[in-house]
């Protein structure tokens, strides 16, 4: 990915709980990148729903 590329990108910074456009911390600390500041901003949700898909399917296979 271009560095203009990551810096157009949206992150969820899972140590803060803040939304950064660009990489401004750590990149362990990122989740992303996202379209949107909206998108990233609910990132802990989508990985929330990401896991209660995948539970599911275990216990249904």
């Amino acid at each position: 990915m271009t560095d203009e590329r990551i810096e157009s990108q949206w992150w969820y910074n899972d140590k803060t709980g803040e939304v950064e456009q660009g990489l401004k911390s750590t990149n362990r600390h990122h989740i992303g990148p996202f379209a949107t500041r909206d998108e990233a901003a609910h990132a802990l949700d989508r990985i929330q729903a990401n896991n209660e898909r995948a539970d599911a399917a275990d216990t249904e296979g």
